[in-house]
C-alpha cells in the first residue's frame, strides 16, 4: 500500500495524521482506544485534510472534548506501516475514501 500524507493535527513526530492510499482509502493514525483494536481517536481538525469532494467513509462518534472516534481496518501492512511515525500510544486504520454525492435542487423556505 502507497501512503500520500495529506496532514496531521499537532507538531512533532506521530501525532494523529491522515493519509490517502493507492487503494481509493484513508489510513487515520490516532491515539489507541482502550480495549478496541480496530477505533482510533483523532481531533475534528485532522478531517480538515480530507481530499476536497471527498469525505471519511467511517460512522464517526463525537467525544465531546475535540475529538471523533471511528473504526476501521487495522492496517497490518509492513510497507505503509514502515512510512509512518506511531508511538506506542497511537494505532492506525484503514477507512473508505467515498464521493461526496449531492441529491436534489436548492433548499426553499
Amino acid at each position: 500500500m502507497r501512503l500520500t500524507f495529506l496532514g496531521k493535527a499537532t507538531q512533532g513526530g506521530g501525532s494523529p495524521t491522515l493519509f490517502a492510499t493507492d487503494r481509493n482509502t484513508y489510513v487515520v493514525q490516532g491515539w489507541k482506544v482502550p480495549g478496541q483494536t480496530s477505533t482510533v481517536e483523532i481531533p475534528h481538525r485532522l478531517l480538515a485534510y480530507v481530499e476536497t469532494g471527498t469525505y471519511v467513509g467511517a460512522r464517526m462518534a463525537d467525544t465531546g472534548r475535540g475529538s471523533f472516534t471511528l473504526s476501521g481496518a487495522p492496517v497490518d501492512d509492513t510497507d505503509a506501516l514502515s512510512q509512518m511515525d506511531i508511538p506506542g500510544h497511537e494505532t492506525c486504520v484503514e477507512v473508505p475514501k467515498t464521493e461526496e454525492r449531492w441529491f436534489g435542487g436548492t433548499a426553499a423556505g
